[in-house]
């Protein structure tokens, strides 16, 4: 009997840089959570793009630490191998830090989560350093922030100069001095790219970064073709679920109208 594979934890995936590339997804719920864990992914990201996937909302911005907490649980109850990371929503990394506190734990204690992912720099260094003083293992995000897309006015790829590259660089430092256990690098030129993982002792995965990165991460739903509107340039399709769905659904309602379902007795 094959003995089972041993749970991915914060100090492996930190071991992964200059190893085998790291495979992280979304997911959002627990059918997402066990298909993507069968797959032998190493991450499960438990992202506030719930909000544009699942939820109908234009942003990430809606998506509070309820709805986070909620998607986190039913991806925990799955009991996945995987490392599971539950984004911090907008905002919250941002109030007093007894209040970052308790919102980790929450993720932590009350949805299971394995870590957290908190998006910012240089100036959340010192409140993520005090979280992995607290035992609250942090996956550090930076490049493209979503959740600033109000300020920002769009979404856009960063490291297009040498003060941006060295920014990213700057705050890659911070992040992995203050503890964190890797980085996500998003929407960044390949040069960028390649600064910052040369920059740092942690593994980088990447979106939209690049080839260079230690690792790579998607949104379920682009992977499997069941985004039915925008589908970021960087992303790629590698099954279209959609239209397997689709056929499904209407071979499930032209039967019922048929009366060929169900059989009769």
């Amino acid at each position: 009997m094959t003995a089972p594979r041993a749970k991915i934890t914060p100090h492996t995936i930190r071991q992964r840089k200059g190893g085998d590339p790291i495979v992280a997804i979304t997911a959002y719920d627990a059918i997402m959570a066990h298909y993507a864990d069968a797959a032998g992914v190493d991450i499960i990201l438990v992202g506030d793009s719930v909000g544009n996937t699942a939820l109908g909302l234009e942003s990430t911005v809606p998506v509070t630490l309820d709805v986070i907490v909620h998607h986190t649980a039913a991806v925990v109850r799955t009991k996945p191998r995987a490392l599971v990371v539950a984004d911090v929503p907008f905002a919250e990394a941002h109030y007093d830090f007894d209040q970052v506190l308790r919102s980790c734990q929450r993720l932590l204690q009350e949805a299971g989560a394995d870590a957290v992912k908190i998006e910012g720099g240089e100036s959340l260094a010192p409140t993520i350093a005090r979280l992995v003083e607290a035992g609250v293992p942090v996956w550090g995000h930076t490049g493209l922030k979503p959740q600033q897309v109000k300020q920002l006015g769009r979404y856009k790829k960063y490291g297009l100069n040498a003060k941006e590259t060295d920014q990213l660089v700057v705050d890659a430092h911070a992040l992995a001095d203050a503890g964190c256990f890797s980085l996500l690098l998003e929407m960044v030129k390949p040069e960028a790219t390649r600064a910052v993982v040369d920059a740092v002792d942690i593994p980088v995965v990447g979106i939209g970064a690049g080839a260079d990165c230690g690792g790579q991460i998607l949104v379920f739903t682009d992977v499997l073709g069941l985004t039915p509107g925008y589908v970021p340039g960087f992303a790629q399709k590698f099954a279209d679920a959609g239209k397997l769905f689709a056929r499904g659904l209407e071979e499930y309602a032209q039967a019922v109208r048929s009366r060929e379902f169900p059989k009769s007795d």
